[in-house]
């Protein structure tokens, strides 16, 4: 099966969108997936400076654990990144990682399927729109990458409330089992 790379983006505690993820870890590690995962909580993650260095050097000028995240990321056979959706956006710790990956567009990376999970108070269905396409922008300039599915989970507001949301848990969990 595949090497699965979750990387979870909320710093809040007591997180929504990290529960969710924990059973959808579960589904994979069930699915026979082998998981790591590396949570945004504590990092710390400069923002890009545009200096295009990494484009010849494969590697970040800034010293800091983005550098650490993309050799990971580099290495995982399949990505799921889980955001909590603020403003019908990705968090923007994950934007300052996706940018902070550029050292890779260069590089031999084994990632070739995307997945991304998302939970928001709102329920409509077109609440994680804009994060989808920010992350499929991104995924657009890994050639050999594609954004293979993602999951929404809407309604689910206080901290550690997605405990108590049996079918949000339910469909994080399948949602790992399918994972490719």
């Amino acid at each position: 099966m595949s090497k699965v790379l979750v990387i979870t983006t909320s710093l809040r505690q007591k997180s929504n969108s990290d529960l969710l993820a924990q059973h959808m870890i579960a589904g994979a590690k069930d699915a026979g997936h082998d998981v790591a995962e590396i949570s945004l909580k504590g990092k710390a993650l400069r923002f890009c400076i545009g200096c295009l260095a990494c484009q010849k050097t494969q590697k970040c000028v800034l010293r800091d654990d983005a550098v650490t995240i993309a050799d990971a990321v580099k290495d995982a056979d399949t990505l799921v990144f889980v955001t909590p959706i603020y403003y019908y956006e990705m968090s923007g710790q994950m934007k300052t990682l996706l940018d902070r990956l550029n050292p890779l567009y260069t590089t031999d990376y084994r990632f070739r399927k995307v997945y991304m999970l998302s939970v928001a108070a709102e329920e409509e269905d077109f609440v994680p729109e804009k994060a989808v396409s920010g992350l499929q922008g991104w995924v657009d300039c890994f050639e050999k990458a594609a954004l293979a599915d993602t999951l929404f989970c809407g309604g689910i507001t206080g901290p550690g409330e997605a405990a108590a949301q049996q079918t949000a848990l339910d469909r994080a969990y399948q949602f790992g089992k399918g994972l490719a």
